[in-house]
């Protein structure tokens, strides 16, 4: 036990050192005194504790979860070889193949990094949340605060849990039975192509008992539009209404959804946009 825990923080260690900070969407300033990621930045990176971090590098933490370690990995941004390696080195058993992928590859982390000023967020196949950056943050809310499981937008809009309630009101320009019922479309088409992911089976089954709505268009025949585009108007506590464009891109080859929003230039949701990007969508504080 005391030589995976050593082999799994040396692993951690070294992939921490290897990442570059530009990558990971961190301003590299001449104050930086060795490359790679500090530790607190994976720690925000992966949603986790500095002290927890420490721990994990030090061989001190004990049995990390699957959960963490997959937070780590993409944090990381791993290959799907090295996830594997991170998984085993924590003791655990890799992702196994026919179940929904959390992996988000390098690329892809790289390119929306560098897209800081917009609000985006990385889905898996059955809508849950596993990237987001920090203007992301500013307009929906932190998904940090809320556990992994409930980082899940078909949760938000059918569940009773923490994900509906920390989602914000919200308009669809195609109204909100049609939004709806295409969140729905993509979980029946994500449980045809991955009929033995017990997660994701256990979401529907969740849902279909939590919500009369979300059992009465997992029941229905008729084939709805699976979500891709749309205009949506965010209530933020903050700047009030503000109307974006929401797109959603496919990720060829990792069942990846990335979604993005979007103002146009010189607009005044493009000025709401650019204070919570600001203001992290906090109020500042007054001047004392």
């Amino acid at each position: 036990m005391v030589s995976s825990r050593s082999a799994f923080a040396a692993l951690l260690r070294a992939w921490r050192d290897r990442l570059s900070p530009a990558d990971a969407g961190f301003a590299v300033t001449d104050r930086r005194r060795a490359p790679g990621l500090r530790r607190e930045e994976l720690a925000q990176l992966a949603g986790l504790s500095v002290d927890y971090i420490l721990r994990l590098e030090q061989g001190r933490a004990k049995n990390p979860s699957a959960q963490v370690v997959g937070a780590l990995a993409r944090a990381l941004q791993l290959s799907r070889a090295e996830r594997d390696q991170l998984y085993r080195g924590a003791g655990l058993l890799p992702p196994q193949d026919g179940t929904v992928s959390a992996h988000v590859p390098a690329g892809i982390q790289r390119l929306a990094a560098r897209l800081g000023d917009v609000p985006i967020g990385v889905f898996t196949a059955d809508w849950t949340l596993v990237w987001w950056n920090t203007t992301w943050s500013a307009l929906h809310g932190d998904p940090a605060v809320l556990p992994p499981a409930e980082r899940n937008l078909a949760r938000a809009l059918f569940g009773n849990g923490a994900a509906h309630a920390s989602m914000l009101p919200m308009q669809s320009e195609h109204g909100q039975d049609a939004f709806e019922a295409s969140i729905v479309a993509d979980l029946k088409d994500a449980v045809s192509r991955y009929p033995g992911d017990a997660r994701l089976d256990r979401l529907v089954r969740e849902l279909r008992g939590a919500s009369d709505a979300f059992a009465r268009l997992w029941a229905t025949r008729t084939a709805a539009t699976q979500h891709t585009t749309d205009r949506k108007t965010i209530r933020h506590p903050e700047v009030g209404d503000i109307l974006l464009d929401c797109d959603v891109l496919i990720v060829p080859g990792a069942d990846l959804r990335m979604v993005t929003y979007t103002a146009a230039t010189g607009s005044s949701d493009a000025g709401k946009l650019d204070l919570l990007r600001v203001t992290g969508g906090r109020t500042p504080a007054e001047p004392s």
